[in-house]
């Protein structure tokens, strides 16, 4: 997804024997591209998808010791990087959400078009709670409050008090069919679209790894490296466009204030104002592409 456009951002070819982290590595197709343009580099890749590790580790064989893959999560990565002295770096990816690997696969229960059990944990082998886990255990409070905050779902409390009223619930269609009876449907997105993009966030805890790993790239990257971030929905892409501004930023202090108190200089410059978006060529071939943005930035 958006290939090309990591590619024009991180610019591998400039360093050909550089050093470079993919922190969701998923399938490995971005760092599989990454490696090809730089022939000499080699790349850190990081996912905490037992499975797309697997199949990541399959693609990349050729390039060898090239490509150090490790199972973790990338809220890790500055400390993976000196455990196996992967540092300073060119360039640093993270392609965030779930990938289609996860998605397509029915047993996962990321999705609400096939009947499965309501795990979706990226790591199924982690001693965390599960989607089920938080639908029959959460008072109905703690239920709105999810949906709304990371679904921006705004009958969550309508919606809560309907799955503590028809608790347990075990399945991805079960969930789907109280949805689709407690709400209205307004939009042409199915109604459950939001409470599946809740529920995966707070079970992964997807915005608190980005939240702990964004400061990291800074000290990741040499300088003159590139990082690339793609998002795909606001709640992501808000916290990666607060970080960027803050650290593309020379003084913090309020705009009305005469002089700068706070200290702080910018460590990293912005490639491009504006989010890149996919071509209309990429959206028709993979509509699930529609929503990225890409954002890059330069360190200092």
């Amino acid at each position: 997804m958006l290939l090309a456009e990591v590619l024009e951002g991180l610019q591998p070819q400039r360093a050909p024997d550089g050093r470079f982290i993919d922190g969701t590595l998923g399938a490995g197709g971005h760092a599989a591209a990454l490696l090809s343009a730089a022939p000499r580099a080699h790349l850190l890749g990081i996912d905490r998808d037992p499975s797309a590790l697997a199949v990541a580790r399959e693609r990349l064989a050729p390039f060898g010791e090239r490509a150090l893959l490790i199972h973790a999560n990338y809220d890790q990565m500055a400390a993976l990087a000196a455990q196996h002295a992967f540092a300073p770096v060119d360039g640093i990816l993270l392609d965030l959400g779930f990938s289609s690997l996860q998605i397509d696969d029915p047993e996962r229960g990321f999705s609400f078009r096939a009947d499965a059990p309501l795990d979706m944990r990226y790591d199924p082998r982690a001693d965390s709670p599960s989607a089920a886990d938080l639908l029959n255990t959460l008072s109905a409070e703690a239920l709105a409050d999810l949906l709304y905050t990371y679904g921006e779902e705004r009958e969550s409390r309508r919606l809560a008090r309907a799955i503590v009223a028809a608790r347990p619930l075990r399945t991805t269609r079960q969930l789907a069919e109280l949805i689709e009876r407690a709400l209205p449907r307004r939009e042409k997105i199915h109604p459950a679209t939001r409470t599946f993009q809740a529920l995966r966030i707070a079970v992964n805890d997807e915005l608190g790894a980005l939240e702990r790993a964004l400061p990291q790239t800074v000290g990741l990257l040499r300088s003159g490296g590139r990082l690339a971030i793609i998002s795909f929905h606001s709640l992501e892409d808000r916290l990666v466009k607060r970080f960027l501004a803050r650290e593309s930023a020379d003084c913090l202090c309020p705009p009305r204030q005469p002089r700068c108190t706070c200290g702080h200089k910018a460590t990293l410059r912005l490639i491009a104002r504006k989010p890149i978006a996919p071509s209309a060529a990429e959206i028709a071939a993979n509509p699930r592409s529609r929503s990225a943005k890409l954002r890059l930035a330069e360190r200092l």
